[in-house]
């Protein structure tokens, strides 16, 4: 197998060369209440560590900063996007696209076309708490689909006005789609850890104008 990054410890339990995914089919759904629900299949791809290694050699990350109360801070993790027309940075990942827009081509009724990376280099890069709102999120039911690699981290999901939330770990080829309402009356987040941990690289299939 390829080396790992620095940081990365690789899964016991995929030590495969070959990167390929599995089937769909044994997806469990969990109904989070108002609509919303998330699917979630461990291990949907093996080879996921390296895969890992491909994407953070290989993909043109970048740093942003943003306004933050009225001052300019660095985004905590780096960034890729790819549009519909992309090609994207490993040929399994269009597999994982076209796989899920056939899974769900009757629930969604589209297909999923854009993807976003993200890069959490280690316990301080994070993602604050957000409903995917921008585009027809924000007033339509939909879907996103994420997939892991790398070292687990905790997404957390909470109901935007109060309630219990729900934490998944995910990392090493772990799958989880959040649907239904999930982006208008749910909000998850990547929580900044104290605890050692390594690198993860998360891959978020979208429909047209969810973002």
């Amino acid at each position: 197998m390829p080396p790992y990054p620095q940081g990365l410890q690789g899964s016991l339990f995929d030590q495969a060369d070959d990167i390929r995914l599995g089937p769909l089919g044994d997806m469990r759904r969990t109904a989070l209440g108002d609509g919303a629900w998330i699917d979630l299949l461990p291990g949907w791809l093996s080879g996921a560590d390296a895969l890992f290694t491909r994407l953070a050699d290989e993909v043109p990350w970048r740093a942003e900063r943003r306004h933050m109360y009225d001052q300019v801070v660095d985004v905590p993790r780096l960034l890729a996007f790819y549009g519909a027309d992309d090609p994207l940075p490993h040929p399994v990942l269009d597999e994982a696209r076209a796989a899920l827009s056939a899974h769900y081509a009757v629930e969604l009724g589209e297909p999923f076309t854009t993807a976003g990376l993200c890069y959490y280099r280690d316990g301080r890069d994070s993602v604050a708490w957000h409903g995917d709102r921008i585009g027809r999120g924000a007033r339509e039911d939909t879907m996103v689909a994420i997939l892991s690699v790398g070292a687990p981290r905790d997404l957390v999901l909470r109901p935007r006005h109060g309630g219990a939330g729900v934490r998944q770990p995910l990392g090493h080829g772990d799958l989880i789609v959040m649907g239904g309402s999930c982006q208008r009356t749910w909000e998850h987040a990547i929580p900044k850890s104290t605890r050692a941990t390594g690198p993860r690289i998360s891959i978020q299939f979208r429909p047209h104008n969810v973002a």
